[in-house]
């Protein structure tokens, strides 16, 4: 019997050092994974896959206007508006566009959702078809009483073709993540010229 109580306690004491040894390696694993490399600069008005999308920023500004592409503002509300030509890659019909681009703490707070439209007729968050290129604004309501920046600032985010997700066995784009960052410069307003490619 001691015999037995023995051998627990030094399978027990194994167990120990042999988990202490996983909590520390894993630590110093976390450590080094959490140095993440900074995310590349994107060039302002290239063209950037983002797995679903490929998308080429125009231009962008700030509006006073009432309604900007259907959007209506607060009264004396400015509108951040980003014009982008957007070009659906997949098979289908979509308007997952929602979370492609995050905005920049120093432009506006990140929390803040965008109006999506279609510059041609104004519609509110379209459905794009397949390999048809498309003007689409993104228009962010700036706070009350704030100062546009002179420069956007934006994280683009690209998501990844399964053609069966782990949950529900059906095909579709997942895992966004970043790739890279752009700073945009702001113009006076919506005659700006388009930025060059």
């Amino acid at each position: 019997m001691l015999e037995n109580a023995g051998s627990r306690l030094k399978a027990w004491a194994i167990a120990g050092i042999g988990t202490a040894a996983a909590i520390a390696v894993a630590g110093v694993l976390g450590a080094f994974g959490a140095r993440h490399e900074p995310l590349p600069v994107l060039a302002p008005s290239s063209r950037i896959d983002t797995g679903e999308w490929q998308i080429r920023p125009l231009k962008a500004y700030v509006s006073a206007e009432k309604y900007v592409y259907g959007a209506l503002l607060k009264p004396g509300g400015k509108a951040l508006v980003l014009e982008l030509e957007m070009t659906n890659r997949t098979a289908r019909s979509t308007k997952d566009y929602f979370d492609l681009l995050q905005v920049g703490q120093a432009t506006i707070d990140p929390a803040t959702k965008p109006f999506i439209a279609l510059v041609r007729d104004s519609t509110m968050s379209p459905e794009l078809h397949p390999g048809m290129p498309e003007r689409m604004a993104y228009i962010w309501q700036l706070p009350d009483g704030a100062a546009a920046s002179a420069s956007l600032e934006l994280t683009v985010i690209r998501k990844t073709y399964k053609p069966r997700d782990n949950l529900y066995g059906l095909p579709g784009w997942f895992n966004p993540a970043p790739i890279g960052t752009m700073t945009i410069p702001v113009g006076a307003g919506p005659d700006a010229p388009d930025m060059q490619p």
